[in-house]
């Protein structure tokens, strides 16, 4: 597929084909192709963690508790605890994209502008496989039981969450604004 395509067909994936199972393998592979972006000063500072299984029921409770609160009744809260946890277990496979956070702002900035540029790169990659992606960002990401579980460590960010796992249903194109409207030209 030519890139221009590529870029232009990806779509952000929450309907899956569950029938069909990524292996770890492929999205390792997938992952070692993305890290090839732009990083200043090489600090390279990801890591990424491939939530499944049982660690992914855990999330799941994680999230129904954490979600739940604010739930005016026991039958209320009930009902919203179990469509947060399977928001979560649903998913065939997640992947937490963890960055080390530089103390200096500048680099900081640098490292997340890059990591999203990784994260764009895998997306890609992954839809040309048929695997669809969509990178979420909740009050998830800062959950205290969250990060233990998912062995996040002081200093470091979880920047995003990635669902990941074939494409079942394909949304439909939303149109872009092109960037020849939003351009000027100083010369």
């Amino acid at each position: 597929m030519q890139l221009e395509q590529l870029i232009k067909d990806r779509r952000s994936i929450t309907n899956y084909d569950t029938s069909k199972r990524i292996s770890y393998e492929e999205i390792q592979e997938l992952l070692d192709i993305a890290v090839w972006v732009p990083n200043h000063k090489m600090t390279q500072p990801w890591r990424f963690i491939l939530i499944d299984g049982e660690t992914k029921q855990k999330l799941g409770e994680i999230n129904a508790k954490q979600g739940a609160k604010g739930a005016a009744t026991a039958e209320e809260k009930e009902k919203k605890a179990e469509a947060l946890k399977k928001k979560i277990t649903d998913v065939p496979l997640w992947i937490a994209v963890v960055l080390e956070e530089n103390i200096q702002m500048k680099f900081r900035e640098e490292d997340y502008a890059s990591a999203s540029m990784l994260i764009q790169n895998f997306s890609l990659l992954a839809w040309e496989k048929g695997i669809g992606t969509i990178w979420k960002t909740n009050t998830l990401l800062e959950n205290a039981d969250a990060r233990e579980l998912l062995q996040i460590r002081p200093g470091e960010r979880n920047i995003g969450l990635l669902q990941v796992g074939f494409i079942g249903k394909e949304p439909k194109v939303k149109p872009r604004v092109p960037a020849s409207e939003r351009t000027t030209v100083l010369n």
